[in-house]
């Protein structure tokens, strides 16, 4: 018999009575983009990835974008990504202009090969995205490391890890930001997508938030 890779049903029907108190909820308050619950649900999310900051966006996808974007990645750029990953990852990339550099993954551990990216640096790499596959975390020690000795921007690709942690870190928080997919099959599913995007510093944080409203601030 066939049997579904995905069966949403199951984890959301029995929750039935408190989504739709939750639906009521927003109906009710008229705030359908951004708002109180989304307020709350980025308080939460940067209280559970340890992070200062935390930015609602509408799908993983974005969150990865908003991060290219705000750490100023165009045309003329690299930016190191893994070859086993959603091709959101390097597509983001292509989208601001630069150019995705593809990276041999770990066969032990599927994630991103840190001697291969090192092997991959140019004058014009500027950031490196390790993806965390699988909700196993990429080894970030020797990648911050190599950032740090060429001074790129580490962008953590956290899409199916949100909970998992590197050494008592969650992922997501070592970089200079971390995303998110809220897409139904994620570890936390949202009705439809949805994302996030994490970062420590205040700066580009209040940059990646700008952005977020299209550059207006205020609206």
């Amino acid at each position: 018999m066939p049997v579904p890779l995905l069966d949403v049903n199951a984890q959301n029907h029995p929750l039935e009575a408190e989504f739709t108190e939750a639906f009521l909820r927003v109906f009710r308050s008229g705030q359908f983009i951004m708002g109180q619950e989304v307020t709350a649900l980025e308080t939460a999310l940067a209280e559970l990835t340890g992070s200062r900051h935390c930015l609602g966006v509408s799908s993983g996808t974005d969150a990865i974008l908003l991060a290219l974007m705000a750490l100023d990645i165009g045309l003329g750029d690299e930016v190191l990504v893994p070859t086993f990953t959603f091709f959101a990852t390097a597509g983001c990339v292509s989208r601001t202009g630069a150019t995705p550099v593809f990276v041999d993954a770990c066969p032990v551990c599927f994630n991103l090969d840190v001697e291969d990216a090192r092997a991959k640096l140019t004058s014009r790499t500027k950031a490196i995205i390790p993806v965390h596959l699988f909700g196993q975390s990429a080894d970030m020690n020797p990648i911050l490391a190599l950032a740090g000795e060429h001074g790129l921007r580490v962008i953590e690709d956290a899409a199916q890890s949100l909970g998992a942690s590197y050494r008592d870190r969650p992922c997501g928080s070592l970089g200079d930001f971390g995303t998110y997919s809220f897409f139904p099959s994620k570890n936390l599913g949202g009705f439809g997508d949805a994302g996030a995007l994490v970062c420590q510093d205040d700066a580009l944080a209040e940059r990646a938030r700008i952005l977020r409203n299209h550059g207006s601030q205020p609206k």
